[in-house]
């Protein structure tokens, strides 16, 4: 395998860093310091700027979706076939400690992972999460709604458009 070929791999392991050489605010030297791959840094440093290069980058136009909540949800196992949400046996249904943000509109791939990112950092935990097709929903509790609210909200309407979406 070429020291290119390495180095691709090698960030496909690492999302954050794909995603910095879509957006191009990749520190070469430092990622290629990073990234465990014999070679010369120098060399693994061209070859990310080569690939950063060849990748499609994001459009600048934010996602346009809504975000909305419902509070006072629970998740329940076999649940009914009319559950706000069902992924395989288990479901989100009325009647329960937890508050269910959706949003639905353009939302790309990927944005369930940099939503769930962002309340991991502010300390929000996630009771159950879901994203297919356009939309996602995260199931929180209670306590931690209104700043959950305002975490995806900030993040559905600043995340980037891949090109073509």
């Amino acid at each position: 395998m070429s020291l290119a070929e390495q180095t691709r791999a090698a960030v496909r392991e690492q999302p954050f860093l794909f995603d910095a050489l879509r957006a191009d605010v990749l520190n070469y030297t430092a990622a290629a310091r990073f990234l465990e791959i014999d070679g010369d840094e120098e060399a693994i440093a061209t070859a990310l700027r080569r690939y950063g290069e060849e990748l499609e980058s994001y459009d600048e136009e934010p996602v346009r979706a809504t975000v909305t909540m419902q509070r006072r949800v629970g998740i329940t196992e076999a649940p009914d076939p009319d559950a706000l949400l069902r992924l395989g046996e288990v479901g989100v249904e009325p009647d329960g400690p937890y508050t269910a943000i959706s949003a639905s509109g353009d939302v790309p791939p990927g944005a369930l992972g940099s939503v769930c990112q962002r309340l991991q950092a502010a300390g929000i935990e996630l009771a159950a999460a879901a994203g297919v097709d356009g939309e996602l929903t995260l199931v929180v509790d209670n306590d931690d709604a209104a700043n959950a609210l305002r975490i995806v909200e900030d993040a559905v309407g600043s995340l980037p458009v891949p090109d073509g979406y």
